[in-house]
């Protein structure tokens, strides 16, 4: 059996700890699917455009192997793991993934997306409507999900939190706010709830803050279990002083980016 792409999706999701766990949780950061020229792509794609939802059949391009089981970022009652064909766990026999994602426009072979929980550059291996006729069962048993502990937490931001969350983004493509939202909403920092792909957080239970790993920069926080709040108080650099001296390797082409934020911050 052969498959091969049909094309390859493109988005600011670049490493793994980037990506939400469910795309539902990253609204309004679009991203798009281009298809590959030449295969008649373009008459496949004809009468899509009046569908808002699309589910895309994708590889796990950066995974390799598999586990039988998985810890899931809020487990069940009385659960550390549960079986990977009961999970959305990436780790899987073949690495294909699924995902509903809400279509915004086609133009050409280009498919603009949101709501998408890929990897920029994971390739895409079909495309096909969702309807809700047949593809939505709001009724249906959720097995141990409906089991799960914890619900969402609200996450704020401090003024100066803010000011430096929009200064770094209108000068890169980092979003510390909205990753910050998407890794720490669930509350439940004592039990760490981060699989060992996204385990970047440390906590300090008796203070009740914590520090967040984005890329190269630190999300400094603090939570209130009682009323299940996060807030994101300052954005530190990951870059120790010697890391920032002129001539020093610059693996990610960031270095200057974090020297003019330490100047003003």
């Amino acid at each position: 059996m052969q498959i091969c792409p049909i094309g390859t999706f493109y988005g600011n999701a670049v490493y793994k700890y980037d990506a939400p766990r469910q795309g539902r949780l990253f609204a309004g950061h679009p991203g798009r699917i281009v298809l590959k020229p030449g295969m008649n792509f373009e008459t496949a794609l004809r009468d899509l455009d009046g569908f808002e939802r699309i589910w895309v059949i994708f590889q796990f391009h950066e995974n390799e192997g598999w586990r039988p089981t998985t810890r899931p970022p809020v487990p069940p009652k009385g659960k550390d793991r549960v079986g990977t064909f009961a999970s959305r766990s990436p780790y899987r026999p073949n690495p294909i993934g699924l995902s509903c994602v809400r279509l915004l426009k086609v133009e050409g072979l280009t498919l603009y997306v949101d709501e998408a929980d890929l990897l920029n550059g994971t390739p895409v291996l079909d495309i096909k409507p969702y309807i809700p006729m047949a593809d939505a069962f709001p009724d249906a048993k959720a097995g141990w999900v409906e089991e799960q502990v914890g619900e969402l937490w609200t996450v704020e931001m401090s003024t100066e939190f803010a000011k430096q969350n929009r200064w770094i983004a209108e000068r890169s493509a980092f979003d510390l706010e909205s990753f910050a939202h998407v890794q720490l909403s669930r509350g439940n920092f004592s039990k760490d709830v981060f699989d060992s792909s996204r385990r970047r957080l440390t906590v300090d239970e008796n203070s009740k803050t914590g520090v967040l790993a984005y890329r190269t920069f630190r999300i400094h926080f603090r939570y209130d279990d009682a009323n299940r709040k996060v807030l994101l108080l300052r954005i530190s650099s990951g870059y120790s002083e010697a890391d920032l001296t002129p001539g020093a390797e610059d693996k990610y082409g960031d270095k200057q980016l974090h020297r003019d934020f330490l100047k003003i911050f």
